[in-house]
């Protein structure tokens, strides 16, 4: 196992005693032709939309921003939409913040792999990976179809 996996792993134990609550984000980024970006990680199997935590005295649209950038070359032409905010069960303190980007741009995408993406791209909602997580997909179709977001990730 990659020592970043591991890392990350033993960071998902010790944050929820560590820490009262833990937040994140995550962007749904979609192109001018309605596709959506997803990245496959190097240290969980599926794709995902970007998106992480967010760190100590940093606002949540700045994580946002910060994460889109690291993870995809992602720089938001308008700003995102706060969509829904979710409270991940797996990880019981854990909250996720869902902001839509319509606007965007990627003027300087990262090279892949790297020690965090494998791999990224824009896919059509219609055609997603057969990896595409399954959380993925439900708030895929919560923004789509106009359904009430579920309040668990």
């Amino acid at each position: 196992m990659p020592i970043r996996s591991t890392l990350s792993k033993l960071a998902g134990l010790v944050a929820p005693v560590t820490r009262g609550m833990t937040l994140g984000v995550r962007g749904a980024c979609f192109d001018g032709n309605g596709r959506i970006f997803l990245v496959r990680h190097s240290y969980m199997p599926g794709w995902y939309m970007p998106g992480g935590g967010v760190e100590r005295g940093e606002s949540t649209i700045e994580a946002l921003e910060r994460e889109l950038c690291e993870e995809g070359g992602i720089v938001l032409d308008a700003p995102a939409e706060l969509f829904a905010v979710y409270w991940n069960t797996k990880r019981r303190r854990d909250h996720v913040l869902l902001f839509v980007a319509r606007r965007i741009s990627r003027p300087d995408p990262p090279a892949y792999p790297n020690h965090e993406i494998v791999e990224a791209d824009f896919f059509d909602p219609d055609s997603l990976p057969a990896e595409t997580s399954p959380a993925t997909r439900r708030r895929l179709a919560e923004i789509l179809t106009g359904s009430p977001a579920d309040r668990h990730w």
